[in-house]
């Protein structure tokens, strides 16, 4: 497993860059980056279960592992969702499961720097590499409208 590091600076306050990342409707619109119709179902909470998925209910489940508003949101991913029910850890699963996907937000000279740190199977890493700065860009114009 490597981890990936992504950054870009916005202009716009940590607390607008956290609204645009974590509320439902713009997330549905830099997620769609990487699958048109991925969505996240969760109450948002530290400790609690979030499940990433498509319009057809696949997708990851993981744990919101750590949550500091405006500061700092770490997801544990566990497993994989299908038809959006919990799917039992298999080999493939086993080989990433407890990777991290963590979002760093630092307020700089009146901007927000976003950095994002993301556990990937060395198999997925040229799509995210492509498909990642092309979601933070989203955020980016989403946060800065």
């Amino acid at each position: 497993m490597k981890t990936l590091h992504f950054s870009t600076t916005i202009n716009a306050s940590p607390q607008k860059v956290w609204d645009i990342l974590w509320n439902d409707t713009t997330y549905r619109q830099w997620t769609h980056v990487f699958s048109e119709g991925s969505h996240a179902v969760s109450d948002w909470n530290e400790g609690s279960s979030i499940l990433f998925l498509g319009p057809s209910g696949d997708g990851m489940y993981a744990e919101i592992e750590k949550k500091q508003p405006h500061e700092f949101m770490s997801f544990k991913h566990l497993g994989v969702a299908k038809e959006g029910k919990l799917q039992p850890l298999d080999e493939e699963t086993k080989k990433w499961s407890g990777a991290h996907e963590n979002y760093t937000l630092k307020s700089v000279d009146g901007a927000t720097q976003l950095t994002v740190d993301i556990d990937m199977m060395e198999d997925y890493e040229d799509y995210f590499s492509t498909a990642f700065p092309n979601a933070l860009e989203v955020v980016k114009q989403l946060s800065e409208a």
